[in-house]
């Protein structure tokens, strides 16, 4: 799916007037692994179920926003740090919505190892005035024990420093996270990633973030 497809190709409800550009940046989850591979792992288009990625929500509800999958699955905030000025700077977004960590949990890094590559991918968006939605990492069904543990620690610390830099910070793990059953997803088909539903959820609440960050920026705008 191209990116201009993702510029007001389906029917929503707006209330916010400004034709907003956002980079989606990430890993499987902001690709929308398994059904579908996003322009970068696909190009020029992608391809797959288009549904199956939280971004075709955002612009559902929002026609008049831009937003761009710059999703790769399998990548560590490493691999993503590394792409930020080709994904992020050279498009000059008006927002930056980071979700990444969750495969250097998978491939067993600490906490400590991923604070460094999250803190440079917030401080270099903050630094280029482009504004930020860290999102917290979402579980996966096979989590040990002791990555879970790692995995809170990072989210915590996520929601700490969105605090403290000023940014915006976006629980998608208590979004899509099983209340009833520890480190579970709600609805996954490979129990690794959401599913449909579950790309819904996440990019209409990212959609509502975006819109009270509109009207924090903009008190008039509704």
């Amino acid at each position: 799916m191209p990116d201009i497809e993702l510029r007001g190709s389906t029917q929503g409800t707006s209330r916010s007037p400004r034709s907003l550009r956002i980079v989606a940046l990430g890993d499987s989850t902001t690709a929308g692994t398994p059904g579908f591979r996003s322009p970068r792992e696909a190009p020029p288009t992608g391809e797959g179920d288009t549904q199956s990625q939280y971004a075709y929500w955002m612009v559902r509800t929002h026609p008049e926003w831009t937003v761009l999958n710059r999703g790769v699955n399998g990548e560590t905030t490493t691999a993503i740090l590394s792409r930020f000025e080709a994904d992020v700077l050279s498009e000059r977004p008006d927002y930056v919505i980071i979700l990444a960590g969750v495969n250097d949990v998978f491939q067993g890094r600490t906490a400590a190892q991923i604070f460094p590559n999250l803190e440079q991918l917030y401080l270099r968006s903050v630094a280029a005035r482009i504004r930020v939605i860290g999102a917290s990492m979402l579980p996966y069904n096979s989590i040990s024990r002791e990555a879970l543990g790692q995995m809170r620690w990072v989210n915590r610390w996520i929601e700490q420093t969105a605090s403290g830099l000023g940014f915006r910070f976006f629980d998608a793990h208590a979004l899509l996270a099983d209340p009833n059953i520890d480190g579970r997803l709600i609805g996954s088909p490979d129990g690794l990633h959401p599913d449909v539903a579950g790309y819904r959820k996440l990019g209409e609440a990212l959609a509502t973030v975006l819109e009270e960050e509109e009207l924090r920026e903009y008190p008039g705008s509704r």
